[in-house]
C-alpha cells in the first residue's frame, strides 16, 4: 500500500517526536532542542539533539539521524506500515485506506475553437437596427444585431447576486464548518454572473487575469501552456490563494478593513491575505477547468437544484498554511458585523484536517519563536505578528486539542492562552484546560491571560501598546489560581456545601493528571487552603519557617505562630490535646484483662473468690486512694515544663491582653510585641514581618494545624525528659504508655490529613 506523501508529511510534523524518543534515554532542554545520550550507540558525553520545531534528530556522535517514522523503524525495529499506524494513532490523521491519489483530480478539458460563422441571411428589407455590407459578389448583406434577452446578463440582476440575499446561519459562535453550510446556499433565483468590478480584465474562457504585479498573463494551476489533463490540490490552493490576493488590490472596500486594523501592507502580503468576490460563481469563472478540484476541496458546493455556488463569497480572506507554509485552506472574514457567520472556514478535505491545524504556526516558526500564546482570532494573531510577539496560534474555530497542547509545550513548558473575558470565551478557557491536564507534567506549566477592559489582543494592543501587552503576557494569571477564580464565581463560598462542592470538582481535574504527578497533591492543597481549611495550611506554614536561620527552634517557632494566631490561647491548647489524644485518661496501672481457664475445676474457682493476703506490693486499693507512702503520677507538662521562659511569658502576656487585641492581625501582633520586655521584643520583632509576609504571600489564613504539630512536639520532649527523671519502673512505665499515645494520636491525625489531599 502507498501512503500520500502528503499523509507522510503531516505524521512526521505533528507526531511527539521528542516525547517518542524520549522513552528510551533522558532528554533534556538545550536552548531550542532537547539533548541526550544517544540511544543508538553508549556515549556518555551527550551528543544526541532532537529539534521539536523542525521534528528531526541527529547524533553528531555516529551520525545517525531522521524523523519520527525512521525512529520507530530503525530503534523500535517496526516495519513502515506499523511506524505509519502508530503515528497515526498518536496524531489523529487517518491514513488512506486505498491509494486513491487524493490529491489528484481530473480537469475539464480546454474548450475547443468556436465553430465559424454561419453564411449570412439576406434580408429583403434591413431594419434600422441592422449593418450592411458587400459581399464578393457585389450584393448587399445584412447582419440582425443581437440584443437577446441574455446579452449583458452578467451586469443585470446585481441585486440577486447580494450576498444579503442568501439565507443565513444564527450561530453566535461566529464560526462555521461543513456541518450547516447549506445556510450558505443561493436562494432559489440566484443569477450565475460574476461581478465585473470584483475581478477586473477577467477571461471567464481562459481562466485567467492579469497579473497584479506586472501585467503579466495570470497562469493557472498547470501550465497553460500543456493541455494537461489533472491538477494538483496544493498547486490549486496556491493559484486561488494568489487570485484572491490579486482581487483585493483591486477592492478598495477590503482593503480598507485591513487598514483600518492597523495592518502594514508588508503583514497582508506575508500572510498572503486577499478578498473573496462577491458573485456566486466567481471561482468557477476563475477556474473553469478545475471544478472538480474545487468540489474536493469544499470551496465550491452544490445547491439543491445541483449547481454550483462558492462557498466564500464578499469576504477578506485569510489562507490557512500547514507547518511546510503550503496554503491548505481558506478562512474568510464578513466585512458586515451584522453578517453572521461572522466566520467560514474551509471544510476538511484531502490536505486540510482542522484538528490538526494551528493558524500561524507556520508563520511563528520562521522567526523560531519561543513563548508560545494560544489565542481566539486570526486578526490576534495578525497583530501579535506585527507587533513582534511571535508564537501566537489560534485553532480553526474549534477548541484546540491535547495532540496540539502537548507540541506547543514541547517548544516550551510554558503555554500561555489569552481568551476573552465573556461568558464564550472564558468556557473555551476552561475546555482548553481539561484538554491539557492530561499532558500537563510536573515541568510543564500553563498560564490563562484575560485582557482588561473587555479586549483582545488586536484592540488591546492598539490601544495600551506592545509593551504593555507584552507585561499582561508575563503577569499571566497561574494554573491553581485560574482554577479557583473559575470554579469559586460558580459556587456559594459561604456555604460548606459549596466549598465541598467545589473541592469535588477540583480533585476530579486533578484525577486527570499525568500518573505520579506531584502537582495533584500540591493542586488540591492550594485549593484547599483558599478555602480556609486548617488541615492543608500546615506544610505550606512550615515551608515558611524552614526560610528562617538555623537557630529557630520549636519554641520560637510556636512563638511566631502565636504572633500570628493569637486566639489560639483562648483554650488551653495543652489541655486541649491531651483530652484530645487521649492521654489524660490513661491510669497509673492499666486495667488487668480477665482471664477464663476452660479447665478450671470448682475447687479453683472457690480458692479465686478467697481472700488474697496481702503483700508487700502496693495495692489497688491504696493507688485509687493514696495513702501515706503510696506511689504518685507525676502531673502532665504544663508552659512552664517547655524549658522556654521567652514562651511562658509570651503566653501569659497574650492571655492578659486578649479582651484590648485589634481584629487586624499585623497589628495584634505589633500590640503584644509593645508588652514584652524588651529583649524578647527585640528577638521577636526582627523574624515577625518576614514570617507574616511569606503567609500572605502564600494566602495562608491560619497556621493552627502547624501549631498543634510543633506543640506535640514539645509536649513528647516533656514526656521523655520525665522519664530520664524517674527510676521506678512503674512511673516510667506509665509516662512511656502517655508518650505513646500521644505519638500515635499526631500520627493519626496527619494520616486523616493526607487523605484528605489525596
Amino acid at each position: 500500500m502507498s501512503i500520500p506523501n502528503h499523509i507522510l508529511d503531516q505524521l512526521n510534523s505533528q507526531a511527539d517526536l521528542v516525547g517518542i524518543i524520549g522513552k528510551h534515554t533522558t532528554l533534556k532542554r538545550a536552548g531550542k532542542e532537547f539533548k541526550g545520550n544517544c540511544p543508538f550507540h553508549g556515549e556518555k558525553t551527550p551528543s544526541f539533539y532532537v529539534n521539536p520545531q523542525k521534528n528531526v534528530y541527529n547524533c553528531f556522535g555516529c551520525g545517525v539521524g531522521g524523523n519520527a517514522i525512521s525512529f520507530l523503524r530503525d530503534y523500535e525495529n517496526q516495519t513502515f506500515m506499523e511506524a505509519v499506524t502508530e503515528l497515526s494513532r498518536q496524531t489523529g490523521i487517518e491514513i488512506p485506506k486505498e491509494d486513491n491519489r487524493n490529491l489528484r483530480y481530473k480537469r475539464t478539458p480546454k474548450k475547443s475553437a468556436p465553430p465559424p460563422p454561419q453564411p449570412p441571411v439576406a434580408q429583403p428589407k434591413a431594419p434600422s437596427t441592422t449593418s450592411s455590407s458587400s459581399n464578393s459578389n457585389g450584393s448587399s448583406i445584412t447582419f440582425q444585431t443581437n440584443n437577446g434577452p441574455n446579452n449583458n446578463n452578467n451586469l443585470s440582476n446585481s441585486s440577486s447576486n447580494s450576498p444579503n440575499s442568501a439565507p443565513v446561519s444564527d450561530d453566535s459562535t461566529g464560526y462555521f464548518d461543513e456541518a450547516s453550510y447549506y445556510n450558505s446556499a443561493p436562494p432559489a433565483d440566484w443569477n450565475s454572473g460574476f461581478y465585473p468590478e470584483d475581478i477586473a480584465h477577467f477571461d471567464p474562457d481562459m481562466g485567467s487575469a492579469p497579473d497584479y504585479h506586472s501585467g503579466a498573463p495570470y497562469s493557472q494551476p498547470q501550465d497553460s501552456q500543456q493541455d494537461s489533463q489533472e491538477g494538483d490540490l496544493y498547486d490549486l490552493l496556491m493559484s486561488i490563494s494568489e487570485f484572491y490576493q490579486y482581487n483585493l488590490r483591486n477592492n478598495s472596500r477590503a482593503m480598507a478593513y485591513f487598514k483600518e486594523r492597523g495592518l502594514t501592507d508588508s503583514i497582508i502580503d506575508e500572510f498572503k491575505l486577499g478578498y473573496a468576490p462577491s458573485g456566486w460563481q466567481h471561482l468557477e469563472q476563475a477556474f473553469p477547468r478545475d471544478i472538480e478540484g474545487l468540489k474536493a476541496l469544499g470551496l465550491v458546493r452544490n445547491s439543491e437544484k445541483g449547481r454550483g455556488y462558492d462557498l466564500l463569497r464578499d469576504r477578506v480572506i485569510f489562507p490557512i498554511r500547514d507547518n511546510q507554509g503550503r496554503v491548505i485552506a481558506f478562512a474568510g472574514r464578513a466585512l458586515d458585523n451584522e453578517v453572521n457567520p461572522k466566520y467560514i472556514n474551509s471544510s476538511d478535505s484531502p490536505i486540510f484536517h482542522k484538528q490538526h491545524v494551528l493558524y500561524g504556526y507556520y508563520e511563528s516558526r520562521q522567526h523560531r519563536a519561543n513563548d508560545w500564546l494560544v489565542v481566539e482570532g486570526y486578526m490576534d494573531v495578525i497583530a501579535l505578528y506585527q507587533a513582534g510577539i511571535y508564537g501566537a496560534v489560534a485553532s480553526m474555530g474549534t477548541a484546540i486539542n491535547e495532540s496540539q497542547i502537548s507540541r506547543l509545550l514541547q517548544l516550551n513548558p510554558t503555554l500561555t492562552l489569552c481568551f476573552d473575558g465573556d461568558s464564550a470565551g472564558q468556557k473555551a478557557a476552561w475546555r482548553t484546560l481539561e484538554v491539557a491536564l492530561p499532558v500537563l507534567s510536573d515541568d510543564k506549566e500553563l498560564r490563562f491571560l484575560t485582557l482588561p477592559g473587555g479586549h483582545d489582543p488586536d484592540t488591546y494592543i492598539a490601544l495600551q501598546g506592545v509593551e504593555a501587552m507584552r507585561e499582561q503576557i508575563k503577569n499571566a494569571m497561574p494554573l491553581s489560581q485560574y482554577i479557583f477564580a473559575y470554579l469559586s464565581e460558580r459556587y456559594d463560598l459561604s456555604l460548606a456545601e459549596g466549598k465541598a462542592k467545589l473541592m469535588s470538582q477540583v480533585r476530579q481535574l486533578t484525577n486527570n493528571l499525568p500518573k505520579g504527578s506531584s502537582f495533584k497533591y500540591l493542586l488540591n492543597n492550594d485549593i484547599y487552603q483558599k478555602l480556609g481549611g486548617r488541615k492543608g495550611q500546615k506544610n505550606s506554614a512550615h515551608d515558611v519557617l524552614l526560610d528562617f536561620d538555623s537557630d529557630m527552634t520549636v519554641s520560637r517557632m510556636l512563638e511566631l505562630c502565636l504572633l500570628f494566631s493569637p486566639n489560639l490561647m483562648q483554650e488551653d491548647p495543652i489541655a486541649r490535646i491531651w483530652q484530645e489524644s487521649g492521654v489524660a485518661d490513661i491510669e497509673l496501672y492499666p486495667p488487668r484483662p480477665k482471664q477464663k481457664n476452660k479447665n478450671s475445676t470448682d475447687a479453683d474457682k472457690a480458692s479465686a473468690k478467697a481472700p488474697v493476703k496481702p503483700t508487700a506490693k502496693v495495692s489497688d486499693s491504696a493507688i485509687k486512694s493514696p495513702a501515706k507512702g503510696a506511689i504518685q503520677p507525676p502531673p502532665l507538662p504544663s508552659w512552664q515544663d517547655f524549658d522556654s521562659p521567652s514562651l511562658v511569658q509570651l503566653t501569659e502576656t497574650i492571655n492578659a491582653l486578649a479582651p484590648h487585641l485589634p481584629k487586624d492581625t499585623n497589628a495584634a501582633a505589633h500590640f503584644i510585641l509593645a508588652n514584652l520586655p524588651a529583649n524578647q521584643q527585640h528577638t521577636l520583632a526582627k523574624r515577625w514581618f518576614p514570617f507574616w509576609s511569606n503567609l500572605n504571600k502564600r494566602g495562608i489564613i491560619d497556621v493552627d494545624e502547624l501549631f498543634d504539630d510543633l506543640l506535640v512536639q514539645l509536649m513528647l520532649q516533656a514526656l521523655s525528659k520525665q522519664m530520664s527523671q524517674f527510676k521506678n519502673i512503674i512511673i516510667t512505665s506509665y509516662l512511656n504508655r502517655q508518650r505513646q499515645t500521644l505519638l500515635n494520636w499526631s500520627k493519626q491525625q496527619q494520616a486523616e490529613q493526607s487523605s484528605k489531599m489525596a
